[in-house]
């Protein structure tokens, strides 16, 4: 489980389609209070920040219609309650870019950290 900490246009279209059904499943764990996968790293850093994993949902949408992917899975905002800033990392996200670069797919791995 994973969602990345890095710009959703650096990721390839595998890491990017993954990271955007992780966050499904963090955001209906979260919502809905489900047990499965609850005490997971990935979804308890985002425990009380539901409404930044709601603006990382629409920068994820936003790069997927950008490459003229169908986007038909919008998150209610009415649930996007507490911190709309995540500062808490599993991985840094220099971690997270090497990692990727590991991986050897198509993802920008290279440059500056922050664009």
């Amino acid at each position: 489980m994973r969602i990345w900490d890095i710009s959703a246009d650096r990721l390839c279209r595998k890491h990017l389609l993954g990271e955007h059904a992780e966050l499904h499943a963090t955001w209906s764990i979260l919502t809905k209070h489900k047990k499965g996968y609850s005490r997971h790293p990935e979804v308890k850093r985002w425990k009380g920040k539901l409404k930044a994993l709601y603006l990382r949902h629409g920068k994820l949408f936003r790069e997927m219609e950008r490459r003229g992917y169908n986007h038909k899975s919008p998150l209610p905002v009415k649930l996007a309650s507490g911190s709309a800033i995540q500062d808490i990392y599993v991985d840094s996200p220099k971690r997270q870019l090497a990692l990727l670069k590991k991986k050897g797919c198509a993802c920008r791995t290279g440059g500056r950290l922050y664009e």
